[in-house]
């Protein structure tokens, strides 16, 4: 049901790619500042999800409804000018750009006569180094290259262009996939910042334990469907891991257990 404080509602959304039925009957919402993580396996049907929620794939039916407006025919820019923005694990950024480059990249500031206002996107890049990534490090300038910067500082680099550009969805694919445990950690703390500025989030990511220590809500999605979900603090990971495994048997969840909420 469509609330005041849902950003995002999917309803009975199905997509089927010929006789392959990827996604069935998914209802899945998203609340106003609310981190949703988003488990299941390979082959789940997390990746079509997503790219319906983000415009690239069209549902062969069911509604999509944001901030209790339906939409139709969601295209990618339609998507990212309502402040829906995904960033991906290894395609985020640009790694031989300039750190105030990758900032602005398609989104540039310009001056009089049109030409780029270098000057106001390096300040302002300083500003989000500062006040968001917290570089504090000389050795790190707007101008330093993407690419010499290590994998959870990339991660929070993608995530600051996302808030800086006033996404209301951030989308986050797989963001720790290879990381450090310390590089998780950086990437797990930019997850809190998305809360923090009152965003919401759709966190997806195979470690449990990444996903259960940030998210408010987890959702289990498998074989093409939704099979439950949990509210975090009425959880723990031992029997988040229990559920899985019945999911993984059965295809649903044990409604009998605590923090079911779907």
């Amino acid at each position: 049901m469509v609330t005041a404080t849902n950003l995002l509602e999917l309803e009975d959304v199905s997509k089927s790619f010929g006789e392959v039925s990827a996604l069935e009957g998914i209802n899945l919402m998203v609340g106003d500042n609310e981190i949703v993580g988003l488990l299941g396996d390979n082959g789940a049907g997390k990746s079509t999800l997503i790219k319906i929620v983000t415009g690239f794939h069209a549902p062969n039916s069911g509604t999509i409804t944001w901030k209790g407006q339906r939409l139709t025919h969601l295209t990618v820019q339609h998507a990212r000018d309502l402040g829906i923005e995904t960033v991906y694990q290894e395609r985020a950024l640009a790694d031989q750009q300039s750190l105030w480059r990758n900032i602005f990249m398609g989104r540039e500031r310009k001056a009089r006569l049109g030409l780029l206002d270098v000057s106001q996107m390096r300040n302002e890049t300083e500003k989000l180094m500062l006040e968001f990534l917290r570089f504090t490090s000389k050795a790190v300038t707007p101008e330093t290259e993407v690419g010499t910067m290590s994998g959870g500082e990339r991660q929070g680099v993608a995530i600051a262009r996302a808030l800086h550009f006033e996404a209301e969805l951030i989308i986050l694919d797989e963001p720790t996939m290879g990381l450090s445990v310390t590089e998780t950690r950086k990437t797990l703390d930019f997850v809190r910042e998305i809360k923090a500025a009152g965003k919401s989030c759709i966190f997806i990511d195979h470690n449990i334990f990444n996903v259960h220590e940030v998210v408010d809500r987890i959702v289990l999605v498998d074989r093409g469907r939704i099979a439950g979900g949990f509210k975090t603090a009425e959880i723990t990971l031992l029997d988040l891991i229990a559920q899985m495994q019945h999911v993984a048997e059965t295809g649903e969840i044990d409604k009998s257990k605590a923090g079911v909420t779907t």
